[in-house]
């Protein structure tokens, strides 16, 4: 086809919020690179090609700038606009997606590392979409003083072009805010007795950004990791990212059954648990277990990771104290994560590290993101500093306990026999077997075609796991994120899907 005929036939789509100019410069670029005009080819003058196109000569004389400027064209006054004649002849673009979603083709392959990172998390659902009942693991955003938080980071933007602003909009410590990790160490000294000093502590991207920063360093690949199966699932990549050897762990009512892994994988380099609040079951690991755990860290020179991701939630007493209080080894590192607590869109965690590792982890999230972004930080250390975050986990944690409440009422009432609930005292899900014949897969089935977002045990089972690491069948909901009323209609729904 003519070069002529080619621009002539270019669509340009007026109703777009792209200017005309812009859309011929990219259909004339994307026309060179992909052949179909030559290099040295002549193209129409403006006027003429304005006319054809039904535009101004200036908006053609805009686009043939824009590419003389990039060196896509070549020319003078009186004589015309040519493709440049030192365009290679292979210098061709991929070819463009047939739909607009559609992803172009990879026309270099990933590296291995690469390709680990790109199927790490394709087990792991991420929840999006209106918030439905039972969503797990979702705090109650109705509960959340968003207006307090407003003026607290409003105050911060007023005041950033005084001294003491400016420290939210330069670079900061790789490590984090030091007065929000001044702050965190008194509140985890007091409510979950962890030992630490400020300078061990670092501010992450929440949880996932600080278990994939301590597989980075700690771990070789084929080093064996410890995962609890069931067990929450966005642990798995970080792990499988760094070539870890995944040994996955049973866990029954007293939680993480240690002997077990001790006996099959006494060579693994790290343990990632859950001893406050097991995710999917809802267990908590005993004391005999916790010294048991130690004890074998401590001998065989093992890191234990402490996720304690809800602890601040328990119902029939005060919160329990971190395995991190009870290590004498310097073994323990404690990961927590403010997703919980406040709202999971603040994308703050931290880890709370032995002495002499903070400073390389540090390093090495400089590495990742340079540090976790300042404003949010200072505003979270205002916000615990006027008392804000005390009096919100007292009230959340009143609020989810009514929640809990109107949870276990309505099951009793509603689903008794069809349903068994798990252990109930903690964090913001409960687990419930099906006991009414029903096969998981058919009851999460029903429950979903119902509207009611909930997750059947088996996601959480390590799909490398043999039987003696499946999870029972099932489900988990949620609970925290819905008012009383909410929940009973919730349970309703599902009982008519069950029965």
């Amino acid at each position: 086809m003519h070069v002529h005929d080619i621009l002539a036939a270019m669509p340009l789509d007026r109703r777009s919020g792209t200017p005309l100019f812009r859309q011929l410069y990219q259909q004339i670029k994307d026309a060179i690179l992909a052949g179909d005009v030559k290099a040295g080819a002549r193209l129409p003058a403006t006027r003429e090609l304005g006319r054809q196109l039904a535009v101004s000569r200036q908006t053609v004389l805009s686009a043939y700038e824009q590419l003389m400027a990039e060196g896509y064209l070549e020319g003078a006054v009186g004589k015309g606009s040519f493709v440049s004649a030192s365009l290679p002849a292979a210098g061709r673009a991929a070819p463009r997606p047939t739909r607009p979603d559609a992803a172009p083709p990879l026309v270099r392959p990933l590296s291995a590392r690469g390709e680990a990172m790109a199927a790490a998390m394709a087990r792991v659902r991420h929840h999006d979409g209106p918030l439905r009942t039972f969503r797990a693991s979702m705090p109650g955003l109705d509960l959340f003083p968003f207006e307090v938080w407003r003026k607290i980071e409003a105050r911060h933007w007023r005041r950033s072009q005084g001294s003491t602003g400016r420290v939210a909009l330069g670079y900061g410590d790789a490590a984090g805010h030091p007065p929000l990790r001044e702050l965190l160490c008194a509140y985890l000294k007091a409510s979950r007795g962890v030992r630490c000093a400020p300078e061990q502590i670092l501010i992450t991207a929440g949880s996932q950004q600080a278990l994939y920063l301590l597989a980075q360093v700690l771990l070789a690949p084929g080093d064996g990791v410890w995962l609890e199966s069931p067990g929450y699932q966005g642990a798995l990549a970080p792990f499988a990212v760094a070539g870890a050897r995944i040994c996955a762990v049973p866990v029954d009512a007293e939680g993480m059954d240690v002997a077990y892994a001790a006996a099959r994988h006494p060579d693994a380099r790290m343990v990632f648990a859950t001893p406050s609040h097991q995710l999917p079951l809802g267990v908590t690991m005993s004391l005999a277990r916790r010294l048991q755990l130690l004890r074998w860290a401590e001998a065989h020179r093992a890191w234990i990771v402490e996720d304690d991701y809800d602890s601040e939630y328990r119902y029939t007493g005060p919160p329990l104290a971190s395995l991190q209080s009870l290590d004498r080894a310097n073994g323990v590192i404690y990961v927590g994560t403010l997703s919980k607590v406040l709202f999971p869109g603040l994308r703050l965690g931290y880890i709370v590290a032995p002495p002499g590792l903070v400073a390389p982890l540090a390093r090495a999230k400089a590495v990742v993101d340079r540090h976790s972004p300042a404003m949010p930080q200072a505003v979270l250390a205002d916000f615990i500093q006027e008392g804000h975050f005390a009096r919100h986990i007292r009230r959340t944690r009143d609020a989810y306990g009514e929640r809990r409440g109107a949870m276990l009422e309505a099951l009793h009432a509603r689903l008794d026999g069809a349903l068994a609930c798990g252990p109930s005292d903690a964090g913001l899900d409960l687990c419930v077997g099906v006991t009414n014949g029903l096969s998981e897969p058919d009851a999460a089935a029903r429950a979903i075609a119902a509207g009611i977002d909930l997750r059947p045990l088996a996601y959480y089972t390590n799909p490398a796991a043999g039987p003696d690491c499946a999870a029972p069948p099932g489900l988990l909901l949620g609970f925290s994120a819905f008012t009383p009323e909410q929940i009973r209609a919730g349970v309703a729904r599902l009982a008519q899907a069950l029965e």
